[in-house]
């Protein structure tokens, strides 16, 4: 039995080649041109924290003469969690702490852990939001880590955990949204979080696990304050996805920097 043509596909094949041919009809419309879709707003608060951190162990690597490792006490004199000064009315230590590192090492894993975490969670948050859940992060890891490791402590690694839990958050909030990929990015995360805190506390003592776990916690709640909500308008085709952010995201971010400092103010420190 004989195929019968595709009658619309040789109609359209036919209307090209007279386009072609004759040129087009001067009664038709012109084609608007593709709107061009606009590229991704740089990460300029991920580079300027990796600047700022890079700067900070240079001027450690020249107060101490080693490039390869700064001495203990030019990180003490520059900001370290040192616990008993922090009690002794030192609290900025909590945060300037963060922006130390130990060693070459030390700052290669943070900066690079960085440098892939921070642009996909500034480019969701914005650069106030993401600025926010770096700093307080790193804060909720500190204060975690002076009321439960005695130890000195330097370094991003509570910051970065909180980059870790502000993705986490941001995916499982939206898992409806973005569909298969959403809950895949959830189990991801939340098995190198898993990972990367197993490690911590199999090697207790030198690894400050407390303060990852703190910055962790801290990130997660930070992120369901600041965290935008997205929605699929329906109406359009393909379906338009919205970004919201919260009415209230920043008092709540807000309150829960000032229950950070009462804490600091109430614990004991270990």
């Amino acid at each position: 039995m004989a195929r019968p043509p595709n009658e619309p596909d040789e109609i359209e094949e036919f209307l090209r080649r007279a386009e072609r041919e004759f040129g087009r009809r001067p009664d038709l419309p012109e084609e608007p041109p593709l709107r061009p879709t606009p590229p991704p707003p740089r990460p300029v608060v991920t580079y300027s924290l990796l600047w700022v951190i890079g700067m900070v162990y240079v001027l450690t690597s020249i107060l101490s003469g080693s490039f390869f490792q700064p001495a203990f006490p030019v990180l003490v004199a520059l900001g370290a969690k040192v616990n008993d000064r922090i009690a002794n009315g030192e609290v900025w230590r909590l945060l300037t702490a963060v922006f130390l590192h130990a060693n070459l090492i030390h700052i290669f894993f943070n900066g690079y852990a960085l440098s892939v975490l921070g642009p996909e969670a500034e480019r969701f948050y914005g650069h106030g939001r993401f600025l926010a859940l770096y700093l307080l992060s790193g804060l909720g890891g500190s204060i975690a880590s002076y009321a439960l490791s005695p130890a000195p402590a330097v370094g991003a690694s509570s910051a970065i955990f909180g980059l870790i839990g502000g993705l986490g958050i941001f995916y499982y909030l939206n898992r409806q949204a973005l569909g298969e990929f959403g809950r895949n990015q959830v189990r991801g995360i939340v098995a190198i979080a898993f990972i990367n805190l197993l490690i911590g506390f199999a090697a207790q003592g030198v690894i400050d696990n407390w303060g990852h776990l703190g910055g962790l916690v801290s990130g997660v709640l930070i992120g369901m304050a600041l965290s935008p909500r997205l929605t699929m308008d329906l109406r359009f085709f393909p379906p338009l996805l919205i970004r919201r952010f919260p009415a209230q995201g920043w008092l709540w971010a807000m309150a829960i920097a000032l229950v950070m400092m009462v804490l600091v103010r109430l614990v004991t420190p270990a």
